[in-house]
C-alpha cells in the first residue's frame, strides 16, 4: 500500500501530525506499536502533568479540566476523543520493523501489520521505550522495576528508589504514603531542580523530617534477594530491601533512524540531525517530531513546545510537492 505520508507513533505529537496532514489533504496513515498514546498509557496512574490543559491541546480541540493541571486519566480521555472526533487514520498495535529509503525516492516501511510505501515519513516515537540500566549485579531480579505504575503493591515494604527527578520523586512520595519504608539513592547532591515545583518542597520536607530516608552522592553497588549495597560518602552500606524502583530515566529508540542513515551528534547528546525550519533530517522526506529530536536530552521537548512540529513538517511537505 502506498501513502503520501506515514507517521510512526500515535502519541500526542504523532496525532498532531496526522491532524495537520488531514487538513492539508494528504493521504496519510499513523502506525503505532501499542495502544493510542501508548507512552501516556504507561505513565503512573496518579501522574499529574507539568503543563496546564490548554498547553496540551492539539488540533484546535479544547481540553477542559476541573483541576489546574490534568492527570494521566484525563489526558487519555482527551486524546482518545481527539482521535475519534478527527477520525484519524491510525493502525494500532502495528510495530514498524524496518525503514528503508529506496532509489526511486520512496520509503519502504515493513510493519507487523503489512508493508507500506510512502514518499514522506515522520518519526514521532517519543522516549519511553528504553530505560537506562543501573548496570549493577542483581538488576535482573524480579524485585527490580524500571517502570512504576501505582503504589499499592509496595505497601508495608522496604523500597529503594534510585533517582531524583520527577518519576523518582513521585514514586517515593506515593509509596511512602501507602505505608512503604522508602529510601532514596541519589547520585547528585540534591533533589533534581526540574522536579515539578509543587512537588519538590514536599519531597524535601519528607526527607528533612526523616519520613523518607535519602542518601545523596550515592549509588547502588549490588542488589541482593533481601538487601542492597549502597556506596555512600561514608562508605558502603547494606540495607534490608524488598523492592528497587530504578527511576533513572528513559531514552528514545534510535534503531530505525540509524538504519536509514540519519546522522547523530558526537557530543554525547546523541541528537539526530534535523533542520529546525522544516524538521527534515539529512534524509530527504524523513522528518522528526517531538521528544525524539532531543536525543538523550529528553527534558528539552514536551507536548506544549513540540506540537508546533506538525505544522512545520506538513508545510515543508506541501512546498516539496
Amino acid at each position: 500500500m502506498e501513502k503520501e505520508l506515514i507517521i510512526i507513533g500515535a502519541g500526542p505529537i504523532g496525532l498532531a501530525c496526522g491532524i495537520a496532514a488531514q487538513e492539508a489533504g494528504l493521504d496519510y496513515l499513523i502506525l503505532e506499536k501499542g495502544t493510542l498514546v501508548n507512552s501516556l498509557f504507561n505513565y503512573p496512574l496518579l501522574m499529574t502533568f507539568f503543563s496546564t490543559a490548554g498547553k496540551l491541546e492539539i488540533g484546535g480541540v479544547p481540553f477542559t479540566c476541573t483541576r489546574p493541571k490534568p492527570g494521566r486519566q484525563e489526558a487519555l480521555e482527551y486524546y482518545r476523543k481527539v482521535a475519534e472526533c478527527k477520525q484519524l487514520a491510525i493502525k494500532l498495535f502495528t510495530r514498524v520493523e524496518r525503514l528503508e529509503k529506496l532509489a526511486d525516492g520512496r520509503f519502504y516501511i515493513q510493519s507487523s501489520g503489512g508493508d507500506y510505501y510512502a514518499w514522506n515519513v515522520v518519526v514521532a516515537t517519543g522516549f519511553y521505550d528504553i530505560a537506562y540500566p543501573l548496570n549493577v549485579p542483581g538488576e535482573h531480579l524480579p524485585k527490580v522495576r524500571h517502570y512504576y505504575k501505582e503504589p499499592h503493591e509496595f505497601a508495608f515494604q522496604k523500597v529503594v528508589v534510585a533517582g531524583a527527578q520527577n518519576s523518582a520523586v513521585d514514586a517515593a512520595l506515593e509509596t511512602y504514603r501507602k505505608g512503604a519504608d522508602v529510601t532514596m539513592v541519589v547520585r547528585g547532591t540534591q533533589i533534581g531542580r526540574r522536579v515539578k515545583y509543587w512537588v519538590r518542597p514536599d519531597i524535601i520536607n519528607r526527607i528533612e523530617e526523616g519520613s523518607i530516608k535519602a542518601h545523596f552522592e550515592a549509588s547502588l553497588l549490588e542488589i541482593r534477594e533481601k538487601s542492597v549495597l549502597i556506596q555512600t560518602p561514608g562508605g558502603v552500606k547494606e540495607i534490608d530491601n524488598d523492592f528497587v524502583l530504578a527511576m533513572t530515566g528513559y531514552r528514545p529508540d534510535k534503531t530505525l533512524l540509524k538504519s536509514v542513515g540519519v546522522t547523530f551528534s558526537k557530543d554525547g547528546k546523541e541528537q539526530p540531525f534535523y533542520d529546525e525550519a522544516t524538521m527534515q533530517t539529512n534524509i530527504q522526506g524523513l522528518y522528526l517530531a517531538g521528544v525524539i529530536c532531543g536525543g538523550v536530552e529528553t527534558h528539552k521537548w514536551f507536548i506544549e513546545n513540540s506540537r508546533a512540529h506538525a505544522r512545520l513538517i506538513i508545510d515543508a511537505i506541501g512546498k516539496g510537492k
